[in-house]
């Protein structure tokens, strides 16, 4: 008897005996059964009809349980969060935007107005507390994020540049909050409301910077490297700090009730702050040096840190000054180690903005009524707050940077920028609310202020842009090296860090012995919005480290540029059209890649397309990766202003054999290319020349060829007069076309399969 047979006898006799003992034990079991026990057996079904009602009757029981309930809610908020984040980011504005509105569209003044039954199922009022605790946890976590991408020492460097514009675009619209309050406050306060509470949280309402959104609009503008970056930057963290300090003392005389009882709250919050910062933060420097890498911090570390900001929370929540400054306490006084502020963000922001927030933004839109607003007054007042807090925050900032020495311009972008609110405000608005110091209809109204402020900032700093527009406008925000006069301009993009030094030996040899001097720019985008500023220079450093080595060793000298973008293939544009390049080259990305990963994942996607999408005639783009290349090369062709390449990499070395394709007359620049590739790799060619008689040029095109060939030695005519799988043979490097790229993919897909590394190339006409 095999192994295997007698493998399944074991398991088998197994079976049999362990189940026929469990049978005699149920057995033994029902005979003790009691009359209760016999009733419900009684009850039970008696036919797949009366058994599929009680089915029915178990899951209606779990979906309205708590836990039913909250998953649901859960399941409804990310996927409303992330479509509104979506829609907002296509339109060029963060998308903490689009999740405030998601959260307001789900409350009742949409979902609960349009729809009541559903939100009234979806939303009922005993389950609200579970949504509340969670958002609360996930801030706190969010808090203590913010507090780690907020660098001390970069604050206390530009703090003589910025104190004076930070501290007056706190002071002016705290200033202007609390003279609105002044009017509003017999109106529109809760009865027993003391007024300094309800003016000092209008105040710190109004005076408020949301860094994190700030940053975020900075990166996508590609400002994070200028001076008007750093300023803002600067500014903004110096505000955060003293707003989160302001906050907390507004807090503690708000629980108290006057400033007199206050001072013990204020008192030992100043002296937990002195030991967070003399006592904690010294060992926490100590532990950042030993630990900074993943390699070395363990759990029990990161379970230390999480006590640390649990601990701290429930100081600050205790002297009455919220959880939520402890939090941010605890964040700021991480050890200054980037490394190590970087792995526990990594741990903390992903969960915090993909799960708890989104929680927030909804605990914050159920609270939101926006129906509460039902008379022209109540409106009118909505836009003297949105007004006063738009003339405080973005006056005090303008007039502060130009007071400094700023000119216009930067003072203009300064005053945008610092106006951003954002997550920030609502964190603020709905402690007061929770407090009872903020009636509805002021919630809502310091909501859509909130709103239309970090609204305007995207298109308010474009329209700055617009006015100073000159012929240098891109110099005037990122300080670039003076390219050489007459240079050739090249603007190499990539994407994976080992691409990018592949691509730049294509450039070298394509370009460097041409008749001007070689201008190389590299440039990364990292995709998304949400991209954490301490990353940036992390993702960065990894990025550029192939292809600066690469240039070492071929003693070239190129620029690098790194950026985060919502729309890489239009920014891409726009950086060429902008900044006179001569030629723009681009990989073709996973879909030509000969990856066996990147192979594998195309496999798949094509045969899910054919499998389940083809037919129902959907875009082929979607899963076709030949297809996802022509429709990428042509975007960049079509908005181009420059010559275009599209690399495809065959594991590429050198151009030694290069083999050129020729269609049509206008595929004679191809020849050009060539020759100063030749000029680099002292390789040979063979051109394919696969038209007829009848193609239209076709004599000039012969004469051309041949001269091409009577003059470059290594250069031969081949008698083929079409792309086959054996043609290749021989050949490592192509030069063809866009348009006859577009042919061959069209209709010769299998000898694709075989080509060596491919430039297509596409020439903008004169």
């Amino acid at each position: 008897m095999s192994k295997g047979t007698k493998s399944i006898a074991f398991y088998l006799m197994m079976i049999l005996v362990f189940g026929s003992l469990m049978y005699f034990i149920v057995k033994e079991g029902e005979s003790q059964e009691v009359g209760t026990v016999v009733q419900t057996m009684q009850n039970t079904p008696r036919d797949m009809g009366e058994g599929f009602f009680v089915f029915w009757d178990s899951v209606a029981h779990h979906i309205q349980s708590s836990i039913g309930i909250l998953l649901l809610q859960i399941i409804a908020i990310l996927i409303v969060c992330r479509l509104f984040g979506w829609i907002f980011q296509k339109i060029g504005q963060p998308t903490v935007i689009g999740e405030i509105v998601a959260g307001i569209v789900l409350g009742p003044s949409v979902l609960g107005h349009l729809l009541p039954e559903v939100s009234a199922f979806l939303f009922p009022l005993e389950s609200l507390g579970n949504i509340t605790i969670l958002s609360q946890f996930g801030l706190i976590l969010f808090m203590f994020a913010i507090g780690m991408e907020l660098d001390i020492e970069e604050v206390r460097k530009k703090l003589k540049e910025t104190i004076l514009i930070s501290h007056t675009s706190t002071i002016v619209p705290f200033f202007f909050g609390m003279l609105t309050a002044y009017y509003v406050y017999e109106s529109y306060a809760h009865k027993g409301t003391p007024f300094l509470s309800f003016a000092l949280f209008i105040g710190i309402a109004m005076s408020i910077t949301a860094f994190p959104v700030l940053a975020r609009i900075i990166q996508e503008k590609g400002l994070t490297k200028t001076h008007l970056g750093t300023i803002s930057l600067a500014s903004a963290a110096n505000g955060d700090i003293t707003a989160w300090c302001l906050l907390a003392v507004v807090i503690a005389i708000a629980q108290a009730g006057s400033m007199l009882s206050a001072i013990y709250n204020i008192l030992f919050s100043i002296l937990y702050i002195l030991f967070m910062f003399l006592a904690v933060r010294p060992f926490l420097r100590m532990i950042g040096h030993i630990y900074h890498n993943k390699e070395v911090i363990d759990k029990a570390l990161v379970a230390m840190m999480f006590l640390l900001l649990i601990v701290s929370s429930y100081f600050t929540e205790i002297l009455g000054l919220h959880a939520l400054f402890g939090a941010f306490i605890a964040g700021v006084v991480m050890p200054g180690n980037i490394k190590f502020r970087k792995i526990m963000t990594e741990k903390v922001e992903d969960v915090s903005l993909a799960l708890f927030l989104p929680l927030f933004f909804v605990s914050t839109g159920l609270r939101t009524e926006i129906g509460l607003l039902n008379t022209p007054g109540l409106w009118a007042m909505c836009g003297i707050f949105i007004l006063v807090a738009i003339i405080g925050k973005f006056g005090g900032a303008m007039f502060s940077a130009r007071f400094v020495g700023e000119s216009w311009k930067n003072s203009l972008y300064i005053g945008a920028l610092m106006n951003t609110r954002g997550l920030m405000e609502l964190v603020v608005l709905t402690i007061g609310y929770e407090m009872k110091i903020l009636p509805p209809s002021i919630f809502v109204m310091l909501v859509l202020m909130t709103l239309v402020t970090t609204f305007m900032t995207t298109p308010l700093v474009s329209f700055i842009k617009f006015c100073f527009k000159t012929h240098d406008k891109i110099k005037e925000h990122r300080i670039y090296a003076e390219p050489t006069d007459g240079a050739f301009k090249v603007l190499l993009s990539f994407g994976r860090a080992g691409n990018g030094q592949i691509m730049l030996d294509v450039a070298h040899q394509m370009f460097a012995r041409g008749k001007n001097k070689l201008d190389l720019t590299a440039l990364h985008l990292t995709v998304g919005s949400d991209v954490n500023p301490l990353h940036t220079d992390n993702f960065e450093e990894v990025s550029f480290g192939p292809i600066l080595y690469g240039a070492k060793k071929l003693g070239m000298h190129i620029h690098t540029r790194y950026e985060v973008s919502n729309n890489a293939g239009q920014d891409i544009c726009d950086i060429v059209n902008n900044e006179g390049f001569d030629f723009l080259l681009v990989g073709s990305g996973i879909s030509m890649s000969n990856s066996p990963d990147d192979i594998a994942a195309t496999r798949y996607r094509t045969s899910f397309y054919n499998r389940y999408f083809k037919r129902f005639n959907a875009p082929e783009s979607w899963f076709y990766p030949g297809a996802l290349l022509k429709d990428k090369t042509k975007m960049f062709i079509a908005r181009s202003n420059c010559d275009v390449g599209v690399f495809i990499n065959r594991n590429f070395v050198k151009a030694s054999n290069i083999l050129v394709v020729i269609s049509s007359e206008e595929d004679l620049f191809l020849l050009d290319y060539t020759k100063t590739l030749l000029k680099t790799t002292h390789g040979s060619v063979g051109i394919i020349y696969k038209a007829s008689t009848t193609t239209p040029g076709y004599g000039k095109i012969i004469e051309t060829i041949e001269e091409f060939t009577a003059t470059v030695s290594q250069a031969k005519l081949l008698p083929d007069k079409d792309l086959t799988p054996g043609l290749f043979n021989g050949y490592n490097f192509m030069l063809i076309s866009y348009n006859t790229w577009n042919d061959v993919s069209e209709h010769r897909k299998e000898a694709l399969q075989k080509m060596p590394s491919t430039l297509i190339l596409n020439k903008k006409p004169s």
